[in-house]
């Protein structure tokens, strides 16, 4: 009983190595949570600031219907609240995620997280790109549910090198991001929930799937 022990217990950590070589497990739940509430800020200051009262005004009937100063003041507004959220995430993400590499021992920039990165990138600068077109021919109201799919396929293509629950919220985002191409006048509510309340879902689940007992130790 007790070789047949150890031997379960040698392949476990022989599993345990060869993942932990060929998946960057650094991803914190925290940072997720985080991206979730700084995306629901963005959300609630874009709601306020263009008084959308029924969660409508990023649809095509009422987008067609405003004038040029609007129509640029309300794309101005938009980029600076976007670009705003990004890089708050981003800042938050990379701060739980070093902190808990270094609370494993493990590095963080490797020729893991490179390939993570750059599976990360592809779809991401893809279709930033494509919403800085859709924004430029007026169509405004495809950028939210656009950066949701574009958001998405990233996830999906770069879960390979990480846990597999970043390969379930972006097959989510993926969904909801369709959904939101036929229901046009709920770009932000759909926006805010793709971005949001998933995001925090996911994190918490990661959090306490692998962080919870990792801090207990």
């Amino acid at each position: 009983m007790s070789d047949s022990h150890e031997h379960l217990q040698t392949l476990t950590e022989i599993r345990s190595l060869m993942e932990r070589s060929s998946k960057f497990l650094s991803l914190s739940g925290l940072s997720g949570i985080s991206a979730g509430v700084v995306a629901l800020i963005g959300a609630g200051a874009a709601y306020v600031r263009l008084h959308n009262n029924n969660l409508t005004l990023m649809s095509y009937e009422r987008i067609t219907r405003l004038n040029g100063p609007d129509r640029q003041d309300m794309v101005d507004f938009l980029i600076l609240d976007g670009a705003l959220v990004l890089i708050a995430a981003l800042l938050l993400g990379v701060f739980f995620t070093v902190r808990k590499a270094r609370r494993q021992g493990n590095g963080v920039w490797n020729s893991i997280s490179k390939r993570l990165l750059w599976a990360l990138a592809v779809p991401l600068v893809t279709g930033g790109i494509f919403c800085l077109a859709l924004i430029r021919f007026n169509l405004i109201w495809l950028t939210f549910p656009t950066t949701l799919i574009f958001y998405g396929m990233a996830l999906y293509s770069g879960s390979k090198y990480t846990v597999r629950d970043v390969e379930y919220l972006g097959l989510s985002e993926i969904l909801l991001g369709l959904v939101a191409l036929f229901w046009t006048g709920y770009s932000l509510l759909t926006w805010a929930v793709g971005f949001g309340i998933l995001h925090i879902v996911y994190g918490t689940v990661m959090y306490l799937k692998y962080e919870r007992d990792e801090l207990k130790r």
